[in-house]
């Protein structure tokens, strides 16, 4: 099965209450969210198969895919539909050779263009920019400019994502730049109304 990375791409909070990040993924995904990314860095080994194998069961109903972030391991056992890997993490080779061809490999490439010219060459699905703007998720992290996705959408044939700090208000200039997908956290979870607050994003992503 394959997909297309463009679009609402979310990444999960860091929490522990299984029963409302199911009930948050399901809000977005009937806002039209496209993708999900499964990411808990405080959560125990078996919270983060507990919450995994629950959203998978979710985004497959959907026909949507779940990455997991940067455990490799956890996406073969689940048979996830793909992970997505930082430059520390297990080298996208590696995470090749053990999810197979089909499965879906991003890579962090933050504010480095050099990264992202890598992760093409060696196999990655896509590539992700960031942070694009101050994130609370991870406040100390390099910033990536609008420059960085025009230069990519010129030179390399991987879909682009942004992430960090992304709202609906600065999600524009980056789709405008050429992303292709914004991945957001923050923006999202906190919303009052999940559902609605992903409905507001999907015009963005219409060509005109």
């Amino acid at each position: 099965m394959s997909f297309s990375i463009k679009g609402l791409y979310l990444v999960t909070p860091d929490q522990d209450n299984t029963e409302l990040l199911c009930s948050q993924i399901e809000q977005a995904l009937q806002g039209g969210a496209s993708i999900v990314q499964y990411r808990h860095k405080t959560a125990s080994k078996a919270l983060r198969l507990e919450q995994a194998s629950a959203l998978l069961t979710i985004c497959r109903q959907v026909n949507v895919p779940l990455l997991i972030n940067d455990d490799v391991e956890l996406a073969a056992t689940l048979d996830a539909d793909g992970v997505h890997i930082g430059q520390h993490d297990q080298a996208i080779a590696d995470a090749r050779a053990l999810l197979g061809p089909a499965k879906i490999i991003g890579a962090s490439c933050y504010n480095r263009f050099e990264l992202a010219e890598q992760a093409q060459t060696a196999g990655a699905d896509y590539i992700a920019f960031g942070a694009c703007y101050p994130s609370p998720t991870k406040p100390d992290a390099p910033r990536a400019t609008a420059d960085l996705f025009t230069r990519a959408k010129q030179s390399l044939s991987l879909p682009v994502v942004g992430i960090g700090g992304i709202t609906l208000d600065n999600a524009p200039p980056l789709i405008a730049a050429g992303a292709d997908a914004l991945a957001v956290i923050t923006d999202i979870f906190q919303a009052t109304d999940v559902s609605a607050r992903c409905r507001q994003y999907l015009p963005l992503f219409v060509k005109n």
